[in-house]
């Protein structure tokens, strides 16, 4: 077991050490849309499927609350997976696939930027989604793993991690979310640091 679990992270650690240094240019790129559409008082939408559903929530949070900086103002981020009421309403009326982007037909407005977070990029409430923020003239940065799916070519900036494991992917993905938070904040609070 003790073998398993080394392998486990080794596996984990070269994942992420090979996305981190191939893509730290579009990471900063990410973190730059975010931040503009801050600071000229837009929001952030997230979506997710299972664990990824998850992760969009994390990010939420993250912006809504705190990250590292305890007294800052709170930042708009919506996980979009997180009321079931209208999540049942969709998914029982019309299709659980426009789950998402029933709800960006409610909440998102041109230069509001949606998150999107897939380990296969094609998941069909994922890519209805992406469909119709663009429709809305907003900023869509993916999350995604593999080869980016269907949705990568709906994204303004995919960042995509080039593996087959969902685990490392989401593993990923979660410490890409606290990046791309950290480098947020740095951006629009430079003063506190």
């Amino acid at each position: 077991m003790i073998e398993i679990i080394r392998n486990i992270v080794a596996e984990s650690v070269t994942v992420k050490e090979s996305f981190f240094a191939e893509n730290a240019d579009r990471i900063v790129r990410a973190a730059e849309i975010i931040a503009a559409a801050f600071r000229a008082e837009r929001k952030m939408l997230l979506c997710g499927n299972g664990g990824s559903a998850a992760d969009a929530q994390h990010i939420a949070a993250e912006f809504i609350n705190r990250f590292i900086i305890a007294e800052r103002r709170a930042l708009p981020a919506i996980a979009l997976s997180t009321d079931g009421g209208v999540i049942t309403s969709i998914s029982n009326d019309a299709a659980f696939a426009q789950i998402f982007a029933r709800q960006i037909e409610a909440f998102g407005e041109r230069d509001d930027v949606l998150v999107v977070i897939s380990t296969s990029g094609n998941s069909p409430n994922i890519v209805a989604a992406a469909e119709r923020a663009r429709a809305r003239r907003m900023r869509v940065i993916g999350l995604l793993g593999r080869d980016g799916g269907r949705v990568a070519p709906l994204c303004d900036l995919a960042l995509i991690v080039p593996s087959n494991n969902t685990q490392r992917i989401q593993e990923t993905h979660n410490l890409l979310g606290h990046v791309i938070c950290e480098l947020v904040e740095r951006a629009l609070f430079p003063d506190q640091f």
